[in-house]
């Protein structure tokens, strides 16, 4: 089923997971598939590649749009028996694409553990259904297998987001699992008391560079990993049409009928390009932000312009509502921030020609209030 085609119950949810999404694009590559397939893996590399960065002879859609070469090592590393670790900026697609490798290697990107400071080796390997235990003491009736069990046990991809944010001593609880590939569970004995990976199984971490310092990967674990860097998206074209592409389809489930306009979309694009690199090209560079302005944060803020424009006045976002939310995403880090983003609309903006930056321009007391 694709993206046009869900069921009611799944249209109502906000954000299905990438194997309901393009279920009708998975399901024509497994009907193709001739190619060889690694041990446990639900398409070949060649159809997994196909279903990550698009083939237009097939009918499938480009879903992540940074370079080709990057899913093929990142497929490369699953089909061994090292983890995958991607590396990046925040807002890079690290997460994306670790979805969609989950999705076509395995069928589901839903084993998922989301790292944190409160995140417990609970959360990862297994826990108990306590009333059980204290009834029946430990049994596999009374344990709750984890994301990480689970894949083990049912051959699947784990994606463990933002493993950097998790304490180290949580973060080396992978450390046996990753090179015995087993799992003991000392409460319970004989062959219950060890779950073993069956083929397919392997893990996907992410971790963002701004997170480096806070929780510092062991090199133990780090040896236990190939590192992929995920890079962003360096063409202007690009990134406008991925803007446009996600807006819009955030719109259209948010209940907004009209499509985001793409002079609107150049002026906010261009002003996160800008921004995000520290040089406009013009005599005086703008100052750089503290704050992240990944392509992801341009999504967000153009599905917030497109809502502010729609439920508000009835109408496409325009270049006032950019500004009113820039306020938002420039204030997240640093107060200073804020004025960074003042002198920039002030100093660069007042010399953009076009009926949007003129109005971009105009809206920029907008920021203070």
């Amino acid at each position: 089923m694709s993206v046009d085609h869900l069921t009611a119950e799944q249209e109502s949810l906000q954000r299905p997971p990438a194997e309901v999404r393009y279920a009708d694009e998975l399901a024509a590559l497994r009907a193709g598939d001739t190619g060889p397939r690694p041990p446990g893996w639900a398409l070949s590399l060649r159809a997994a590649r196909s279903f990550v960065v698009g083939d237009e002879q097939s009918g499938i859609s480009r879903k992540f749009v940074g370079s080709p070469s990057l899913v093929d090592r990142a497929l490369v590393t699953l089909a061994t028996n090292r983890g995958l670790m991607l590396v990046g900026e925040p807002g890079t697609a690290k997460s994306l694409l670790s979805e969609l490798i989950a999705a076509a290697v395995s069928g589901t990107s839903t084993l998922t553990v989301q790292g944190g400071a409160a995140t417990t080796e609970d959360q990862i390997k297994y826990g108990w259904n306590y009333a059980l235990l204290v009834s029946e003491g430990p049994s596999a009736r009374s344990l709750v297998p984890a994301p990480m069990l689970r894949g083990m046990a049912e051959g699947k991809v784990v994606r463990f987001e933002e493993i950097t944010r998790c304490p180290p001593e949580v973060q080396d609880s992978l450390l046996s699992l990753l090179s015995e590939r087993v799992v003991a569970v000392p409460e319970l004995t004989g062959p219950e008391g060890m779950v073993f990976a069956r083929q397919g199984f392997n893990v996907v971490a992410t971790a963002n560079t701004r997170d480096r310092g806070v929780n510092e990967m062991s090199a133990a674990l780090k040896r236990r990993f190939n590192f992929e860097t995920v890079f962003p998206i360096p063409d202007l074209d690009t990134e406008l049409a991925l803007v446009e592409a996600e807006a819009t389809a955030l719109l259209a489930r948010s209940g907004v009928t009209v499509a985001p306009e793409r002079d609107v979309l150049e002026v906010l694009v261009g002003t996160f390009r800008e921004l995000r690199a520290g040089g406009g090209g013009e005599e005086r560079a703008p100052d750089r932000l503290s704050a992240m302005m990944s392509t992801a944060e341009a999504v967000s803020v153009a599905h917030a312009v497109g809502v502010r424009g729609w439920f508000l006045r009835g109408e496409a976002g325009s270049a006032a509502d950019v500004a009113a939310c820039l306020a938002g995403t420039a204030a997240k880090d640093s107060p200073e921030d804020l004025a960074r983003l003042r002198r920039y609309l002030e100093q660069q903006v007042s010399r953009r020609r076009g009926p949007q930056w003129k109005a971009l321009y105009d809206a920029r007391h907008l920021l203070d209030g």
